[in-house]
């Protein structure tokens, strides 16, 4: 168990494999360079001799290592320099004498052109020449485990800093729903109430056309991205709604590109904006009302506008921050969702009109198009 909760978080590279091949490989690459040092001064030494001596000395090198890795990894990691001095170091040396015992015993013949040593004294002759480079080895080892650690560490701050800024958005995203649809619900009982006093049918009528839009509310729950046509088919049921509360006062009239049907938006994107346009415009007009929903794909993006006719805008209104909780709230919205890639203007015309734009990236429902990804983005989506 311990061994693979190892290998899940470490580096691909200290995989065993990987790791041990890559140390007997760096040996084959000293002993090429040795093999040309030497032919450069004329010494005649067999390739395959110094391909074998240098590559099992590495191969060697990679198995300790990767062991002290398997079984000290956390602990290295963690290393204090106490834990160096008294630990490290007394590994660092054994290390080098049992690398020096297995290799001495595998090439009996090295070194060359010496007088036949027994195996204490090849290993003690090979031990004094190769203490300095078995030291190197292992504490270069021993800071790319440590190295490990640290990027290990960061990474791990990175990954729990994303998490707390999704956390963070949802959040906010969820206070944002929350806030939008008391306001929602408080201005339509509002609308309810006012009926009561003069058509109660139309009010019972739109009372129960309230209560879809409330149960498709809580079907949604806290999803905060729809297909498009989900977001149109709440707006014709608010819109119906306010059909019964005008006595057909007001023309509507909605358009949706057929491709768009499946396009991601944000949730009740549109019903706040259609809100405000009855409430500072369409309201105040006897008769002859306009109300335009469109819905067109530009390139890589989707551009919403709803177009009211009315009084146009007070001076009150002019900037979009003077627009209430319901422009308000969509703005933070689609800040949180897109960040840049997004847009909302607002423009008054002389005729008294109204045009509310959103500009925002295209994206497809999840699963549209077999061999799709999961969320598309626009670009290059035909």
């Amino acid at each position: 168990m311990y061994l693979k909760s190892v290998w899940k978080q470490q580096p691909i590279f200290m995989h065993p494999i990987l790791f041990i091949g890559a140390s007997t490989l760096l040996g084959v690459l000293f002993a090429l360079q040795d093999w040309l040092f030497m032919r450069s001064f004329s010494t005649r030494v067999s390739f395959s001799l110094l391909a074998d001596a240098w590559g099992i000395q590495y191969l060697l090198w990679g198995i300790i290592c990767w062991g002290i890795w398997w079984r000290l990894g956390p602990r290295i990691q963690q290393a204090n320099f106490t834990y160096v001095l008294t630990r490290g170091i007394p590994l660092a040396i054994f290390s080098s004498v049992l690398e020096e015992l297995i290799w001495v015993a595998l090439f009996p013949n090295l070194p060359l052109n010496r007088p036949h040593m027994s195996y204490w004294r090849r290993f003690l002759f090979h031990l004094d020449a190769e203490m300095v480079n078995n030291m190197v080895i292992f504490w270069c080892a021993f800071g790319l485990f440590r190295g490990i650690g640290y990027y290990q560490k960061f990474r791990e701050k990175e990954s729990a800093a994303a998490r707390l800024q999704s956390e963070l958005v949802n959040s906010q995203m969820r206070a944002l729903r929350m806030q939008l649809n008391p306001h929602f619900l408080f201005n339509t009982m509002n609308s309810i109430s006012s009926l009561m006093q003069t058509d109660v049918s139309a009010a019972d009528n739109m009372l129960e056309q309230l209560s879809c839009l409330l149960r498709i509310t809580l079907e949604r729950g806290e999803v905060q991205l729809i297909p498009l046509r989900d977001e149109i088919e709440f707006i014709e049921m608010y819109l119906a709604m306010q059909d019964s509360r005008f006595a057909g006062r007001i023309h509507q009239h909605i358009y949706v590109e057929p491709e768009l049907h499946d396009a991601l938006v944000p949730a009740m994107l549109l019903q706040p904006i259609i809100e405000n346009a009855y409430t500072h415009g369409l309201c105040k007009l006897d008769e002859g009302g306009r109300l335009s929903v469109d819905a067109r794909r530009q390139d890589s993006e989707i551009k919403l506008s709803v177009l009211n006719s009315g009084r146009g805008l007070s001076r009150k209104h002019e900037t979009l921050s003077g627009r209430g909780v319901g422009i308000s709230n969509i703005q933070d919205r689609l800040r949180l969702h897109y960040g840049d890639r997004q847009q909302l203007e607002m423009q008054g015309f002389p005729n008294g009109d109204v045009l509310v734009a959103i500009t925002l990236p295209f994206e497809l429902e999840i699963g549209v198009a077999d061999g799709l990804p999961k969320l598309l983005t626009g670009y290059g989506v035909r």
